[in-house]
């Protein structure tokens, strides 16, 4: 479903009147898609690739701060990115990375939105399925169970975001009287237990929802409230029997070329070249490239952190510092200009770290070496390191309507995270032996392939080996923490893995004691414990229903 198909699923009038016949009281304003007009099987399935086209966030209004990536949310609220590009270009984003509460920025309603008119969508499509007469109840129940998988994966990202908010089904009509008063996870799980019950076990299409897709997302959302028995279940089963696998190579579950992989368990399709202008490749990260002369030549922001990058420093025998890894910086050419000496970091490295972020000295996919400063807006405001995760070689991104569309998919599940969530569940059970097996599956894959120099070798000194043992459960829980933010590095998850954790406080307020002495902008900051794991009800939404439905989050 390499994308988009645009239909108007909302019953919206367009208020003009082309003559004075009475006859328009009963006739359909043009530009309207009606209820009559759409309940079949063709307009079913338009509606229902309406819904998955909002998976991207990319809708009628801002979309940076709406990415499904969560590259804000996800990524700068926590200690793996920098905002990035320079100190007046979004500010906005400075208040969410330094913990300021200002629930009237425009990010979180534009998040918000976004989520909230993907529910809609949905709703259209479930609503629409009920009064279509030429679909057979095979592909009633197919088509229901995309759309609630839908739904329940737009409020499961709205619980991450805010944790109370509203629920929203198919029979909701007065959507101005709409409390966030109830935990939602009932309805969230409800919603992918049916996908469950009724999805076909393979996909239709590449980018569509599966019986396993729902699965994997219902052990998400187990594991978001430590439910571990019934995280388990789904888990083992979908690694027992599922048509998932690890690829060779790390670095494939991020390029055109191999997109929709073996590893792939529900991947936001991405085009260019398609009519869209551009919007469909990929445009709510459309800010994330170098900057200047660079590949895409705007606009360097989402910045990674001089912290992730210590994070991929390894020892003699190729383990993670896991407790030491911050204590001496990998090092940078910060400071320096692209045309004076630098040579990289001499030490031992996780070879996960050079397809993940771009620093100096190393090649940059197929663009060339990375030149240091040339390729950044301001070091000196948000250091010396670029985004690389899901850039686009050159050669692979044909017909992209400008340097910043891109083509590149959103893994926004793999197959490794799902490996990891079953070696947390495992160290729960203090079976240190299966929690051992899967972290290291990860490990060996690590090492596979490796970024490579001109000459063929590797471009540094990379060491990466599979744990011996784990003796105790803390250091296994520790060892599978840490093996979740180096193999998911960048890709909008840490935040909220430390707010299920419990440990975003303790974590980011030490990030924030040593950042501040490299990143200005960070003296002051504090992350509180109570108050900061969720994000401000967006103002703009508490306006328009009244404080007294939409209550702020403490």
């Amino acid at each position: 479903m390499k994308k988009k198909v645009l239909v108007l699923t909302a019953m919206v009038s367009m208020g003009l009147l082309t003559s004075c016949r009475d006859s328009f009281l009963t006739t359909t304003p043009l530009g309207v898609a009606n209820e009559q007009l759409l309940s079949n099987k063709t307009g079913v399935n338009a509606v229902l690739i309406g819904a998955y086209s909002l998976l991207d966030g990319v809708g009628s209004g801002p979309v940076n701060t709406s990415a499904v990536s969560n590259w804000i949310y996800g990524s700068v609220a926590s200690d793996d990115a920098y905002k990035g590009s320079d100190v007046g270009d979004q500010a906005q984003l400075t208040t969410i990375e330094r913990y300021i509460v200002q629930a009237d920025i425009g990010a979180y309603n534009d998040k918000w939105v976004s989520l909230y008119d993907g529910i809609s969508r949905s709703n259209d499509a479930i609503r629409l399925i009920g009064k279509a007469t030429d679909m057979n109840e095979a592909e009633k129940k197919q088509a229901l169970g995309e759309a609630r998988f839908l739904r329940g994966w737009y409020h499961f990202e709205a619980k991450k975001m805010w944790n109370m908010v509203p629920y929203v089904d198919e029979n909701v009509t007065d959507f101005i009287n709409l409390p966030n008063d109830k935990d939602i996870w009932g309805n969230i799980e409800a919603d992918f237990q049916f996908a469950i019950d009724n999805l076909s076990p393979t996909k239709s299409q590449v980018g569509r929802a599966s019986k396993w897709t729902a699965k994997a997302l219902l052990a998400k959302a187990h594991m978001f409230q430590q439910d571990f028995p019934a995280a388990k279940t789904l888990l083992v089963d979908i690694t027992t029997n599922g048509p998932f696998s690890l690829v060779n190579s790390f670095h494939d579950n991020f390029r055109i070329a191999t997109e929709n992989n073996s590893e792939s368990v529900f991947e936001v399709q991405m085009s260019v070249g398609d009519g869209g202008g551009g919007q469909n490749g990929s445009w709510g990260d459309n800010y994330n490239f170098p900057y200047g002369a660079a590949p895409g030549g705007c606009c360097g922001f989402f910045q990674p952190s001089q912290n992730l990058v210590n994070a991929f420093k390894t020892d003699a025998n190729g383990l993670p510092l896991l407790d030491t890894f911050n204590e001496v910086d990998v090092k940078n050419d910060e400071g320096l200009s692209s045309s004076q000496a630098f040579t990289p970091y001499e030490g031992t490295l996780d070879p996960r770290l050079d397809w993940t972020v771009g620093r100096r000295g190393i090649p940059f996919l197929n663009w060339g070496v990375h030149p240091g400063k040339n390729w950044i807006r301001d070091q000196a405001f948000a250091g010396p390191y670029t985004f690389k995760k899901f850039f686009a070689y050159s050669g692979e991104n044909a017909g992209a309507e400008s340097p910043q569309a891109n083509s590149n998919n959103y893994r926004a599940l793999r197959y490794s995270d799902i490996l990891l969530m079953l070696a947390e569940v495992a160290v729960e059970e203090n079976d240190l032996a299966t929690a051992l097996k899967l972290v290291n599956q990860i490990r060996t894959r690590a090492g596979n392939v490796v970024v490579q120099d001109a000459s063929g070798k590797p471009a540094a000194n990379y060491l990466v080996k599979p744990y011996p043992s784990f003796p105790n459960k803390e250091y296994a829980k520790k060892a599978v923490r840490f093996e979740r933010r180096v193999e998911l590095a960048m890709e909008g998850h840490r935040f909220f893995d430390l707010v299920r954790w419990g440990v975003a406080a303790e974590t980011l307020n030490a990030y924030i004691a040593k950042e501040s002495k490299l990143r200005s902008y960070y003296q002051g900051a504090t992350f509180t414990k109570g108050r900061n794991e969720y994000f401000p009800i967006p103002q703009a939404q508490i306006d328009i229903m009244g404080a007294d439905v939409l209550k702020q989050n403490p």
